[in-house]
């Protein structure tokens, strides 16, 4: 047990984690950890969260005190580190689910406060097998299938589970030859939590009829994550055939993938922009209503996600965060001082002014050192091309068939000519003279963010 634990520490350069919950499987891997650790010299942190959920939530954290102390003691190179949270859950919602993700939030916020890149976890196998059971049982795709890989880059760190191959049975072996000391959730047996009625009432029985079930059930939690590599890399492949632009999906190029890989790729191209997968049912709708043609609005959001909407327009879908469809109205005036090209974040309008050196077809570098940015007020004319004439912008957006949510973005002018517009692009009268330092404007809104 401590041999897997040692190859997978003994590249670490920079602080080393450990989630230490003061349970069984935890202390057994902290004190791993801790003797692979001392001969290399590393520093190791263990990470305890006190959920608040049970009433002897602050014993455990006593407990996780004492142990971590004595071992200190003893010259071992372990530092305590514990978050207290407030769990609230509201009417209906899973309280696993809950301090699930609030765990992981917290570990990661204390791994960060440490400087610790690596954290290590651990689940078994047993842990695996439970953990394909219920996502087949919640009738979840090759994704959730996929169950808990060994080692994952999430938040800036690495979570790595060493034991994922090892069976609970090993485990307990190693508690017995230290004769470690370790808490028991009481919650383990509540059969209100899914997790425990499969680990109480259906394991046991399963186990006995099938003995080889944790490998059987493990190998088929892999090959669901080589699936689910070989369908993400088919689905950035396919995104990147049927996109129009940097945001929009052609709808006629995504349906002519065919249902299976059209599904695969708008599921990649949702759960990039939701941060989170899209629910079957939103998938289901979408893939019947999309090709009906005309605009049509879906609104989205939530679930930890960035609220906001899909848009059908023109043939093309586009994911629109909120702030993409406020108003210019009302919006401050922003004044800008650029000395050289790069992107000049304009926090009031929730985006960023990204200016590149060009050698032809853009405004004068010197036109940059005093900007002005505005919303519209209504009457402005732009230019297109130098042989064109000048032409309100509402009749140019008509024109290009612009949506109306992209309209919104600040004028920039430059002493009191207009030289760029969101959606249009740089005004012809404002364009630089042949050999002059120039450089070219795009408007690039950030996700989410609202304006100021």
């Amino acid at each position: 047990m401590t041999a897997v634990v040692t190859a997978q520490v003994a590249a670490v350069t920079e602080g080393l984690a450990v989630a230490y919950s003061g349970g069984r499987d935890s202390t057994a891997l902290l004190h791993a950890t801790l003797h692979a650790a001392r001969p290399l010299g590393l520093q190791v942190h263990a990470l305890h969260v006190h959920h608040g959920l049970s009433r002897y939530a602050d014993e455990w954290l006593v407990h996780c005190e004492a142990r971590c102390r004595n071992w200190a003691r003893r010259g071992w190179p372990v530092q305590l580190h514990h978050v207290k949270l407030e769990l609230a859950p509201l009417p209906g919602q899973s309280v696993e689910a809950l301090a699930r993700s609030a765990r992981y939030a917290a570990l990661a916020q204390m791994a960060h406060e440490q400087a610790c890149g690596l954290v290590l976890l651990a689940h078994h196998r047993e842990d695996q097998a439970e953990t394909f059971l219920l996502q087949a049982l919640r009738g979840a795709g090759v994704a959730g299938l996929s169950a808990m890989p060994a080692g994952v880059d999430r938040a800036g760190l690495t979570w790595c589970r060493p034991w994922l191959q090892q069976s609970r049975a090993a485990i307990d072996a190693y508690v017995r030859r230290h004769r470690l000391r370790f808490v028991e959730d009481d919650s383990n047996a509540d059969p209100r939590f899914a997790r425990n009625r499969l680990r109480t009432q259906v394991w046991p029985v399963l186990a006995a009829a099938f003995p080889d079930a944790a490998h059987a059930l493990g190998d088929a939690a892999r090959w669901a994550q080589e699936a689910t590599a070989c369908l993400a890399d088919l689905a950035q492949l396919d995104i990147s055939a049927v996109r129009s632009g940097t945001e929009a999906l052609r709808i006629d190029a995504l349906f002519a993938l065919g249902p299976a890989r059209g599904r695969n790729a708008l599921r990649a191209w949702l759960h990039e922009r939701l941060g989170h997968a899209a629910p079957a049912a939103l998938l289901g709708r979408l893939w019947g209503e999309l090709p009906q043609g005309g605009p049509a609005r879906w609104s989205l959001g939530g679930a930890g996600g960035p609220p906001g909407e899909l848009r059908r327009y023109r043939g093309e879908l586009r994911w629109m965060a909120d702030a993409a469809g406020l108003p210019d109205l009302g919006m401050p005036v922003v004044e800008l001082v650029v000395l050289q090209p790069g992107p000049v974040e304009v926090v009031p309008w929730g985006g960023t002014l990204a200016i590149s050196r060009v050698h032809e077809g853009g405004v004068p570098l010197a036109a940059l050192r005093q900007l002005r940015l505005k919303p519209r007020s209504g009457g402005e004319q732009f230019q297109s091309t130098p042989a064109s004439s000048p032409r309100s912008l509402k009749k140019h957006y008509q024109a290009l068939g612009v949506p109306a949510w992209e309209r919104n973005g600040p004028l920039v002018y430059s002493e009191g000519q207009l030289l760029f517009v969101p959606g249009l692009g740089l005004d012809a009268r404002a364009l630089a003279r042949p050999g002059e330092p120039q450089a070219t404007l795009h408007w690039l809104r950030k996700a989410g963010a609202r304006p100021q």
